[in-house]
């Protein structure tokens, strides 16, 4: 268990938290949501002690550990990835270390042995001898292979250091479990290994995460961050929603109906208010009449954008041709192999697969920013692209303002035409004069949108647009490619996401070949999963047979 009582955090002379007071109990998976800036990773900080409160304590039960999945991909560069995640239990790791420095020793002595001893007693009631083949499922559950185990940290790629620190949080059976955007770079099968490893979980857990499916799947109970107080709800994200929605219904009908009351009072004290005989009964009325007092409904801090991709031209029956397209990496593994498709005028194509790298690269080639081994591709003459790429740091290493950037992009050269756009994505009038290059990641990811949206096109590719997004934009995003009447190439984690905008998915496979299918989301996972099982059937009479 562990909870927060009466606390209070302060920016300078901003309550940013007033007085929360909040239990998180064992069996619970807590689902930690608000608007962003609401505070949901400082809160997290603030549980797991790396921020001091100024008001209040953090409370946690004798003797539970707490794990936290840890944002410093750098921190552990110089170790091996197999030490990376057995540290995640630092009394566990240390007992190892000692005992392999005393059998190390040249000059073992009667006292080394009785220590060695008392370490073994330790390590043995900490289940260490099985620390090593539980460190390696977590990595391979997640997607790390065998052979990457015993390498450094720093010799990995940055999404499999993600999957090690989410293996690190995750080992040795904590207590109580923070989890900070654990999805984020992840792909899908390492997102749904989690999502079973959590619903399995028997302990605390408080996740933050804009994944809504996610939330969906794992949480208990649904912890709401808005003006500085936490209201848990009970049930997960959707449950949380349609209550809160309910909730504020309920108070508006209850306005209602007291300033329906209030009305009727204040006509009856002012037509018999000077009538003798009426007087006791107005006197009566007015006593009533301050009594009643209206429920306050603050407006949520949420912010929705209003995303509206409006294409300038309909776009014709041939919209995109691919044959034989190859292409390999530096070190001449195939990302692409011979991948050919012909898109329709109605097609949303959701590509997904574990290897991020050919997703990426096939629309770096579609959109001409890199050149193909071979193989062609040819866009149809009335489709116009707006690409929305996965590394957008060349974007915005410039020293333009918002309103200067956006304006480079914009058809028509009027400030009032093109701060319109900037609106709808929530950045004010005296938002347009900030530098592109002191944006946050979700202010980048705006940005890109608004460009998206001016440029009118028909034909979008997003390259994982939903990360840096807060819940309410992931919505808006979702809303606005779905009424998209053009054509709509993308790769996404966001499970709901996907399903609710593909009617196409194309699984790019690790040898670089290509699944197509005209089907939904979660019918392709449906049929993948039967796919797989036949093949562990099939596998097992074979072993069977010989």
């Amino acid at each position: 268990m562990i909870e927060a009582s009466n606390v209070t955090y302060r920016v300078g002379k901003k309550a940013l938290f007033e007085d929360v007071n909040i239990k998180f109990t064992e069996g619970n998976c807590y689902g930690l949501i608000g608007a962003n800036g609401a505070g949901k990773s400082t809160f997290l900080k603030i549980l797991s002690g790396e921020l001091d409160t100024t008001n209040g304590e953090i409370i946690i039960s004798p003797g539970e550990r707490l794990s936290v999945l840890e944002q410093d991909h750098f921190k552990y560069d110089e170790f091996p990835v197999l030490d990376t995640v057995i540290a995640g239990n630092a009394r566990l790791y240390e007992v190892m270390k000692e005992k392999e420095a005393i059998y190390a020793k040249p000059d073992f002595s009667d006292e080394d042995g009785i220590r060695a001893s008392e370490l073994e007693g330790e390590f043995a009631e900490m289940n260490g001898w099985e620390a090593e083949s539980d460190a390696a499922a977590l990595l391979n559950g997640l997607g790390v292979p065998t052979e990457l185990h015993s390498i450094l940290m720093k010799d990995l790629d940055g999404n499999d250091k993600v999957k090690v620190l989410l293996a690190r949080a995750l080992f040795g059976d904590p207590d109580i479990l923070l989890l900070d955007e654990p999805t984020n770079h992840l792909d899908l099968d390492a997102i749904e290994w989690l999502e079973e490893f959590l619903i399995n979980f028997d302990h605390t857990v408080i996740v933050v995460s804009h994944d809504r499916y996610f939330l969906n799947k794992v949480c208990t109970q649904t912890a709401d961050i808005d003006y500085g107080k936490i209201q848990l709800y009970a049930g997960n994200y959707d449950f949380w929603y349609e209550s809160s929605q309910l909730l504020i219904k309920q108070m508006k009908e209850a306005n209602k109906k007291k300033e329906e009351k209030i009305k009727e009072l204040q006509e009856f004290i002012s037509r018999f208010s000077a009538n003798a005989s009426k007087s006791k009964q107005a006197t009566s009325r007015k006593r009533a009449l301050e009594k009643i007092q209206l429920d306050e409904i603050k407006p949520s801090s949420r912010k929705y954008p209003y995303i509206d991709f409006r294409p300038d031209r309909e776009i014709g029956n041939e919209v995109l041709m691919v044959e034989d397209l190859c292409l390999n990496a530096e070190d001449g593994t195939p990302l692409l192999d011979h991948i050919s498709f012909t898109l329709g005028h109605d097609d949303k194509v959701a590509f997904v697969g574990s290897n991020e790298q050919a997703k990426t690269a096939l629309f770096q080639v579609l959109t001409g920013e890199r050149e193909p081994d071979s193989g062609s591709y040819k866009w149809g003459v009335t489709t116009s692209q707006a690409y929305f790429p996965r590394d957008n740091t060349k974007e915005f290493n410039n020293d333009y303002t918002i309103t200067e950037w956006l304006m480079g992009y914009s058809p028509v050269k009027d400030v009032t035409y093109v701060r319109g756009f900037l609106g709808r994505m929530l950045f004010p009038g005296e938002d347009g004069v900030k530098k592109v290059k002191v944006l946050s990641g979700g202010e980048k990811v705006r940005c890109l949108l608004s460009k998206m949206m001016i440029s009118g096109a028909n034909c979008l590719i997003f390259d994982e647009p939903t990360n840096h997004l807060d819940m309410e934009s992931i919505s808006s995003l979702n809303t606005g490619v779905i009424k998209f009447p053009g054509v709509v190439l993308f790769s996404c984690h966001d499970h709901q996401f996907t399903e609710t905008t593909a009617n196409r998915i194309m699984e790019i496979l690790p040898d670089g070949t290509m699944i197509d299918k005209i089907t939904t989301y979660d019918e392709y996972l449906a049929n993948d999963e039967m796919a797989r099982k036949r093949t562990v059937y099939q596998a097992q009479i074979e072993d069977d047979e010989n």
